[in-house]
């Protein structure tokens, strides 16, 4: 009961690094373009996002319960072990920190999926580990979530560009406008952004909690969700200044009006999937939006090249992380931890 315990804490801890990695690895998302059209200072933007990933986080899971997390959690067709659960996050956490030091913004949704899988086959000693079906729901949603963003991005980009040009405003009081509305967009996107990714987090956890007998069914405990929310915004509030690099500047440089287009469209894509239960990648999503609302100016402004490599990355992603996680299992079984 002592060792069980103890392996408890050392999972729901290696669950805050998670949790903090994906804090950092994912402020990019939203202050990124923010910070490339000057609408608001890199500090202030860290500061604004942190605050606003904590209550996204604290309200969504309060008033619309915490469905992602129970999506998350179906990934499993075993009843997981803490060693399973610890060697998901492991998986996970190693790939999102070679991705960001290699500046690219990949998904730590994806990672964690991974995880959960490559830990899951490890565990039952083969592929009935993991329940494909509830998978193919979880891959289709991260699949369709960029082009939908991308889409969505440009098509609202146009009619306000339109509009704008219509109107004949001139350009100096329309950056002015559109930069103080991407101070707001910011806020959204980082809401929605705490809404969906904590909720993983809170899977984990939960996970173990289950794992370990001090719950008898998945249903996220309060402490859980709250310190899923803190450790997310510390995450990132610390920053995470490589991918910020790639996603403001790297990819387009974007004016106030097509920053805030893809801010905003990123997060109502990312905010409906959260209401419905869809695990989606924060990162795909506002990757594809600034794609979207860059290729509507000219094909040519945006780097494809360095796209193409940031879509391998999230093919990589899932398999990848699984990899890790399934070492990690293997070699933790092998130091004699069970649980």
């Amino acid at each position: 009961m002592h060792e069980t315990a103890i392996l408890l804490l050392v999972t729901i801890a290696v669950s805050v690094l998670f949790d903090f990695t994906n804090g950092f690895h994912d402020t990019a998302n939203a202050i990124a373009t923010s910070i490339s059209t000057r609408a608001l200072s890199p500090h202030a933007a860290v500061g604004l996002s942190a605050v606003f990933n904590l209550v996204g986080a604290v309200v969504t899971v309060a008033f619309f319960q915490a469905k992602v997390s129970n999506t998350i959690a179906s990934t499993l067709a075993i009843r997981p072990g803490l060693v399973v659960v610890m060697s998901a996050l492991l998986g996970a956490i190693a790939w999102n920190l070679i991705t960001w030091y290699r500046g690219l913004p990949s998904s730590s949704t994806h990672a964690l999926i991974g995880g959960l899988c490559g830990a899951g086959i490890a565990a039952a000693g083969g592929l009935s580990g993991v329940r494909w079906s509830a998978l193919g729901k979880q891959v289709a949603s991260l699949a369709i979530s960029p082009p939908l963003g991308f889409l969505t991005a440009a098509i609202f980009a146009i009619l306000l560009i339109t509009l704008v040009y219509r109107l004949q405003l001139r350009p100096a009081p329309v950056n002015r406008t559109f930069r103080t509305l991407q101070v707001l967009t910011s806020a959204f996107l980082s809401y929605s952004h705490g809404a969906n990714d904590a909720q993983k987090t809170m899977a984990a956890m939960t996970l173990a909690l289950v794992a370990s007998g001090n719950l008898t069914k998945f249903q996220v405990p309060l402490w859980v969700v709250l310190l899923s929310a803190v450790t997310i915004a510390f995450g990132t509030y610390a920053g995470g200044w490589r991918i910020i690099r790639t996603l403001g500047w790297n990819i387009i440089k974007l004016e106030p009006a097509t920053g805030m287009a893809a801010q905003l469209t990123g997060a109502t894509v990312i905010q409906a999937a959260t209401l419905i239960g869809l695990p989606v990648s924060t990162t795909h999503v506002i990757t594809g939006s600034v794609m979207g609302v860059g290729a509507i100016r000219k094909l040519s402004a945006v780097s494809w090249g360095l796209g193409a490599n940031i879509a391998a990355a999230w093919l990589v992603t899932i398999p990848a992380s699984a990899v890790i996680a399934w070492v990690a299992y293997a070699i933790l079984s092998t130091a004699g931890l069970r649980g």
